[in-house]
């Protein structure tokens, strides 16, 4: 069965760090990308990174880049998304997806983690 959860959300000061975590399991982890999305309040749900877990490629939007990193552990089969200087503009549900690749920051996802809640106070 495949399964993705998403941990390590929290409440953090702006400008302050955060590392969530992605626990994938039930499939080849390296066959894959993973993708991230959030959804703030009143706001739709947008691409916040992806990982293509086949090359170890990241790609981030403009809105995060320079401010967050993904990185991976095939041991642990986990993506790890460190999340610096935040914003109160980050505040938000952060979802992990399981995806085919990275095009438009994710593309293809069939399997989504349970959200895990970020929020940024100023």
């Amino acid at each position: 069965e495949v399964q993705l959860q998403a941990s390590g959300g929290g409440l953090v000061q702006a400008g302050g760090s955060r590392r969530l975590f992605c626990a994938a399991s039930g499939f080849i982890f390296d066959d894959y990308a993973i993708a991230w999305f959030r959804q703030g309040p009143g706001n739709e749900r947008e691409a916040a990174s992806c990982i293509d877990l086949r090359e170890g490629t990241t790609y981030y939007p403009d809105s995060v880049t320079g401010r967050f990193t993904l990185s991976s552990d095939r041991m642990k089969n986990t993506v790890y998304l460190q999340m610096n200087n935040l914003k109160p503009e980050d505040t938000g549900i952060y979802y992990c997806a399981r995806a085919l690749d990275c095009g438009n920051y994710g593309r293809g996802m069939d399997y989504w983690g349970e959200g895990t809640q970020v929020t940024v106070s100023s």
